[in-house]
């Protein structure tokens, strides 16, 4: 499972939450191991609303049971789940009535399962497909595992993001434990693959929200204040540079009542208080000591220096 410190909790008491991930964990916390307010705007809490109470759910890559205790405790859910990591099911043990570990990357998975399980209100992959090799193949199966009135609910990063441009035009695709470049992703998604992915498995996205984060709020943000005001200022003039990830909930679409377009939606900004507690989280993470501080864009623009020999051959021709 892939999670981020954007899963932290933060609610009314900011400085009174759990906080993971290297940041105050715990000796024996989990990696993806962190604490959710269910009022917050991080992708749990918003995966987590848009299932709703009393459903029988399937979640997928379940990791230690962050999101499946609140599953199964706060909203009263049946709860089947997946995981493939034998330190992770010790910890989800208590979270779930059926755990089963298996690899989505062996296509037999979804067969399986449907025939001791049957089939699901709700179908969830929280930061999970950027983890596989084949997410389209995965997402077909999930649809498959759908009752009549089911619904899949992905929560998945945005490559698109302003850091991460940033961290292409350094030269340095900086892969960290966990984040947008955790190490273990192998699949990335713009907001237009996202859109495409859902309708290769022939799925309409019903409800989508964006989590929001200026690139001063994400772990990029000290290499993106060494970049130059007018290149960062490019980067964000694509309109969705400071989405972090997208959740979304989407349903056959024989059977949608609507088929939102992901490009058509709004970016609202991130709420002050939730601004201000990210900056000074991220800000308190050092560079990694490896980082290379030098910069790969050259002093003047093209046009710069277009301009610049032109004055230059105009003071030795007289003019």
């Amino acid at each position: 499972m892939f999670d981020h410190l954007v899963t932290l909790a933060h609610g009314e008491n900011i400085g009174k939450e759990t906080i993971i991930l290297g940041i105050g964990m715990a000796s024996n916390a989990h990696t993806y191991e962190y604490e959710i307010d269910l009022k917050s705007d991080v992708a749990p809490a918003r995966v987590l609303r848009m299932v709703g109470h009393g459903k029988k759910v399937l979640e997928i890559g379940a990791g230690p049971g962050s999101i499946t205790r609140h599953l199964s405790g706060t909203l009263g859910c049946d709860v089947v789940a997946l995981e493939i990591d034998p330190t992770a099911l010790e910890k989800l043990k208590p979270h779930a009535r059926s755990l089963y570990a298996m690899d989505l990357n062996d296509p037999a998975w979804s067969a399986e399962l449907q025939e001791k399980e049957g089939s699901f209100d709700v179908v969830i992959a929280a930061d999970v497909l950027e983890h596989v090799y084949d997410p389209w193949a995965v997402l077909g199966s999930m649809k498959s595992l759908l009752n009549d009135t089911g619904s899949v609910i992905l929560s998945i990063p945005h490559v698109g993001h302003a850091a991460v441009a940033a961290c292409l035009l350094d030269e340095d695709f900086e892969y960290r434990p966990w984040g947008l470049l955790d190490r273990t992703h192998i699949r990335f998604f713009g907001i237009k693959n996202i859109q495409a992915l859902y309708a290769s498995q022939g799925l309409s996205i019903e409800q989508s929200e964006f989590v929001v984060r200026t690139p001063q709020m994400t772990e990029f943000v000290h290499r993106w204040q060494r970049l130059p005001e007018d290149v960062r200022a490019a980067l964000q003039r694509n309109r969705f540079s400071h989405v972090y990830q997208i959740v979304s909930r989407a349903v056959p679409k024989d059977r949608a009542q609507h088929d939102l377009r992901l490009m058509d939606l709004d970016v609202p900004p991130p709420e002050q208080s939730v601004s201000v507690y990210w900056k000074s989280i991220m800000a308190s993470i050092k560079p990694a000591p490896d980082s290379d501080p030098r910069s790969t864009l050259s002093k003047h623009s093209p046009a710069e220096k277009d301009r610049s020999i032109v004055a230059s051959l105009k003071r030795r021709l007289g003019f």
